[in-house]
């Protein structure tokens, strides 16, 4: 049998989307394995789960057409879109609120207010650096 066209154009974005959520496992498992803190780690490993799946699930729905698998895939894609970066959250949560040596990966606010200033602050310097130049 012989394919034509557009069976090779759904070959070839379907292996490219493949190939492109295997980059990003690759690129998670390097994360996972040289960060040091378990924050850094963590976003390493939820980023690439969220992505790399999501972008093999696509390769294998282009692969498999329009049918109830497709739907199925998609749905499975929906979930993990909402789900992994729940999770992360929540175990991210926890982990700021149960280390006690936090204060020396990050820089921590006991003060909201001053945080608030700082931000404020960081915006005012921005947007008279803009205005300056806007007239200049």
């Amino acid at each position: 049998m012989q394919m034509n066209a557009v069976e090779w154009l759904r070959l070839i974005i379907g292996c490219l989307f493949i190939l492109t959520g295997m980059v990003i496992f690759f690129t998670e498992l390097f994360g996972v394995f040289h960060f040091k803190y378990v924050l850094n780690r963590m976003h390493a490993a939820a980023m690439g789960d969220t992505l790399g799946i999501s972008a093999c699930l696509i390769g294998l729905m282009i692969f498999s057409g329009l049918n109830f698998t497709t739907l199925k895939m998609f749905l499975v894609i929906v979930f993990l879109w909402f789900a992994s970066p729940v999770s992360s959250h929540v175990l991210s949560r926890l982990e700021a609120a149960t280390n006690d040596n936090l204060s020396a990966y990050c820089e921590l606010y006991e003060d909201v207010e001053l945080l608030e200033q700082e931000l404020a602050g960081a915006g005012e310097d921005k947007n008279t650096k803009e205005k300056e130049a806007s007239v200049s």
